[in-house]
């Protein structure tokens, strides 16, 4: 199979003069598997169009947040809807309710929440109300686990920090990352010494309960409920982290599949249907503490942006009244392409690992078990981008990184799954020569 790429490489050339490395965020770039971006021109269901009409099975899907597939035609039309109303206002509106609404219906522990415009947004937000609540500075988080790109975060951060192999980011101050505590993930007594260490001192312990951004990391049995056992005893805030698992791995996300009792969570990707948008909440008690109430001061012009509500209001009402098809239906078509590509791996003498929650997984090169980030970064990430680029050939964009989850959509059906599992025998057995 040879596909033409003439379109892409000459909007890469012009994005290049006016992008640093011509994308708008680093990931896009291909860096970490070789080879170049296509550019997409436009998408629907389970697959994209490039600009020279190549077609792609879809196995990143914006990230994450479109679960209904793309250009889904009840979100598109609440889209349209809202925009002939103006596509801003900088003021109240009944879709803020409505979506928040829907929200708390699956995450009853958001007893009042805050709409922003992204995930960094909601989690550096979620991070100074709990300072504010404990009166401490330092957090903990895990290696691996991206929160975003605001400064204190960006120590030993998974996602695009991982793929480029930065450790943390130029231009964070000393000061600034010095207070947090970057700890190896499923490892409960790193989490207790640090306590131990910093005794009074530690506001929050921030997690993704399932890590995505080191690729897809499952919690060990218990670790979770003792991650609460701990805050709890410890006065610390629980924050998780669910802009890529909520809505994903249940209705409730994963603080419904794992039975979590968080003080805040934040959100994003399919709370706005594809739009930006993004919001954390929990206990009233925390959030109370915010302005105009309290004396923690948040804000966004674009906050509650009605196009994001009227698309997140339409995908979350997909997902609620249709759970009992949809989530089945994402279950066991992540099972079938996931396992058979592994089968494919065995059956051709490569090593692979995989791990896999519902509709978000990874294919790690490697035979030994990922249980954190560092079993994650002893993968061999040039296999990985040597079959990342013998799969986009072949019609199956996969994330341009070892380090990144899959996945899919409602509409990836059989089909998709059959082309998939056929491209990756014949990607995975050019790679044996």
């Amino acid at each position: 199979m040879s596909m033409k790429h003439e379109q892409s490489e000459r909007l890469r050339e012009r994005a290049e003069q006016l992008f640093p490395g011509g994308v708008n965020s680093p990931v896009r770039a291909f860096r970490a598997v070789g080879g170049q971006p296509p550019f997409v021109a436009r998408a629907e269901g389970a697959y994209l169009w490039d600009a020279d009409g190549n077609r792609y099975i879809d196995y990143f899907g914006s990230w994450g947040p479109m679960i209904l597939g793309h250009a889904f035609p009840a979100v598109v039309e609440a889209i349209a809807r809202a925009a002939r109303d103006s596509s801003s206002f900088g003021a109240s509106t009944a879709a803020e309710g409505d979506l928040a609404e829907r929200v708390r219906a699956v995450y009853p522990g958001m007893e009042r929440m805050r709409f922003v415009s992204s995930g960094t947004e909601a989690t550096m937000s979620a991070i100074r109300l709990a300072r504010a609540a404990t009166g401490r500075k330092r957090i903990i988080k895990f290696e691996g686990c991206y929160h975003g790109h605001a400064d204190g975060l960006l120590v030993k951060a998974g996602s695009g920090v991982a793929t480029l192999g930065i450790p943390g980011s130029a231009g964070v101050p000393e000061e600034i990352a010095s207070l947090t505590l970057a700890l190896p993930y499923n490892d409960p007594g790193a989490v207790e010494a640090a306590f131990a260490q910093y005794p009074g001192e530690i506001a929050a312990v921030i997690l993704e309960p399932v890590v995505g951004n080191a690729g897809c990391i499952p919690p060990g049995e218990g670790y979770l409920a003792g991650l609460r056992r701990v805050t709890a005893e410890q006065g610390a805030l629980l924050i998780v982290d669910e802009v890529m698992t909520g809505f994903r791995l249940a209705p409730g996300g994963a603080t419904e599949l794992y039975g979590i009792d968080a003080d805040l969570i934040t959100l994003g990707k399919i709370l706005g249907g594809g739009l930006p948008c993004g919001a954390f909440g929990g206990r009233q008690k925390w959030m109370d503490m915010l302005a105009p109430v309290g004396p923690v001061y948040q804000a966004g012009t674009l906050s509650g942006n009605p196009l994001a509500m009227a698309a997140g209001c339409a995908t979350l009402d997909e997902l609620a009244s249709h759970r009992d098809a949809i989530y089945p239906r994402l279950e066991a078509t992540s099972r079938a392409v996931a396992e058979g590509v592994a089968r494919a791996a065995q059956e051709a003498g490569i090593a692979v690992t995989l791990n896999r929650v519902g509709s978000m997984w990874t294919w790690f090169f490697t035979g030994g078990a990922v249980r954190d980030y560092a079993e994650a970064a002893a993968s061999d990430t040039a296999r990985f981008g040597q079959f990342h680029r013998a799969m986009l050939e072949r019609g199956v964009w996969l994330p341009p990184s070892q380090f990144e989850a899959m996945f899919l959509s409602a509409a990836h059906g059989p089909a998709e799954v059959e082309a998939t599992v056929e491209a990756a025998r014949a990607a995975l057995a050019g790679m044996r020569l």
